[in-house]
């Protein structure tokens, strides 16, 4: 899945400062996706991108910055 089919678009500016704070509270990757659960949003790998979801629809929000990863 090329980055153009799942929009290619960045995470809005407030979902990503939530995904940055969780991100600084966790002790690992595995712990910041269980806590972004919480929230509703989920993260999956596609070609080397992370691309944020929600959750439980699975409806795509946007990529995260290559700096997230």
């Amino acid at each position: 899945m090329a980055h153009s089919e799942i929009g290619g678009t960045v995470v809005e500016a407030a979902v990503l400062d939530l995904i940055r704070r969780e991100r600084a509270k966790a002790l690992s990757p595995r712990e910041w996706k269980f806590r972004l659960a919480g929230y509703g949003l989920g993260i999956r790998d596609v070609d080397g991108a992370q691309v944020v979801t929600r959750l439980p629809q699975g409806t795509d929000l946007g990529i995260l910055p290559r700096h997230m990863n």
